[in-house]
């Protein structure tokens, strides 16, 4: 059973897979093209930060950036054991939800080009290509998506 909650990103297990996120993203990307939130950014009053539990364990991480106008889904990452569980599909649930809560309008993310599970991910839950949004670059490395909620 996966269980998504509220968390601290720093908690040592979500810290760690944040880590390993951002480790992953250095190692495809060139720094110009990474915009995940470290973890303290994670830790600012216009974050909700979330975990996935299975076992007790966190497994997956991900956040909803309250920003005018709309959310921008952050820090997506599950444990490579975890993946193909459901994880991903759940954290984005409850990211939605929390975009409703706070009544916006649609959910806005940046992935990278190379991270083809992701794409399928956010298509599957209904989002669609558009344009570099907010203080993004047009980066060659970056693909940008919404959701109307």
């Amino acid at each position: 059973m996966i269980i998504v909650e509220a968390a601290d990103p720093r908690h040592p297990e979500a810290s760690a897979l944040l880590r390993a996120s951002h480790a992953l993203m250095e190692s495809l990307f060139p720094p110009e093209d990474n915009f995940f939130l470290d973890i303290d950014a994670l830790c600012a009053p216009d974050i909700r930060f979330f975990a996935a539990r299975s076992a007790a364990r966190i497994v997956g991480t991900g956040a909803l950036a309250l920003r005018d106008g709309y959310g921008e889904v952050k820090s997506m990452f599950v444990a490579e054991a975890a993946r193909g569980q459901g994880v991903a599909d759940a954290l984005l649930r409850q990211i939605e939800d929390e975009a409703r809560a706070h009544a916006l309008p649609c959910l806005r993310l940046e992935t990278g080009n190379l991270l083809h599970a992701a794409h399928k991910l956010y298509a599957r839950h209904g989002f669609a290509r558009r344009g570099p949004f907010g203080d993004y670059p047009d980066a060659l490395s970056s693909i940008f998506m919404e959701k109307q909620l």
